[in-house]
């Protein structure tokens, strides 16, 4: 794509935004990778030094052995690095203090929209979030760094303090089912919005990547920004194959050209 069509694409973007009313932001591990979180089903990604079949649910629970391999990938994955914001992050933070924002839907579990300045109550995580990890058996909840430094310290496994429960990070492993009430939401917001972006998803894991099709569905209009083409390419309004960050820095400075 050649930078004057690139603009051309974003200043489109801007004007759609400017109309609409209620925008919902729906992001995956692509916003991310620019902060140096690795996208795990790219080459060179985690899952192709592991098999995914290793990290379900059921394993996770039932084998001390795969909680050791699942702490090991985890650390290697970077998602318990002090990673920060990108300009991605905080273009959708600026749509929210523009008063531009509905929801926040995403797949990732790094809290990065959050840190960026998006209000929790605003964010909607289909996957869960990394930040936190949870006792199976009694229900605390921990900070993740607190537990990874245990990890660190030499606990392969380590336990709940307080009941000595299997603790678990707070994000949706293989066959988990995705939190309910989270789901319901945002689906009812997909359905209900007029203008849906997609940023750094490959709309390939369900139920996740019904969200958009909810949303077209309705007829909101439909934006896809990936670096690569999606299922849904051919249902968006306008499809831009860039970086999320550059691209959507260039869509709030046009956006605020119209304000």
């Amino acid at each position: 794509m050649d930078r004057e069509q690139w603009q051309a694409q974003a200043d489109q973007i801007a004007e759609m935004i400017h109309r609409s009313r209620k925008l919902v932001i729906f992001t995956g591990a692509g916003i991310s990778t620019e902060s140096g979180i690795p996208d795990f089903r790219s080459p060179g990604g985690v899952w192709t030094r592991y098999n995914p079949e290793d990290f379900t649910y059921q394993k996770y629970v039932g084998s001390t052995e795969s909680r050791r391999l699942h702490w090991q990938m985890l650390r290697e994955g970077n998602l318990h690095t002090g990673a920060e914001p990108n300009a991605a992050h905080y273009a959708i933070a600026e749509l929210e203090r523009l008063g531009k924002l509905d929801c926040v839907i995403t797949q990732n579990v790094d809290n990065l929209h959050q840190k960026a300045g998006v209000p929790g109550n605003k964010v909607f995580e289909l996957h869960g979030n990394m930040q936190r990890v949870k006792c199976l058996g009694c229900g605390r909840y921990y900070p993740f760094a607190e537990i990874n430094a245990r990890v660190d310290a030499g606990e392969p496994d380590p336990g709940c303090a307080y009941c000595s429960g299997v603790l678990k990070p707070d994000a949706v492993f293989f066959g988990e089912m995705l939190p309910s009430a989270v789901l319901e939401e945002a689906s009812g917001r997909s359905a209900a919005c007029d203008m849906f972006i997609v940023i750094g998803s490959s709309l390939v894991v369900y139920p996740a990547a019904y969200m958009p099709v909810y949303a077209d569905n309705a007829g909101a209009e439909l934006v896809i920004i990936n670096l690569s083409e999606t299922p849904l390419d051919r249902r968006a309004a306008v499809v831009i194959h860039a970086g999320a960050g550059g691209t959507m820095k260039e869509v709030i400075a046009r956006l605020k050209s119209r304000l």
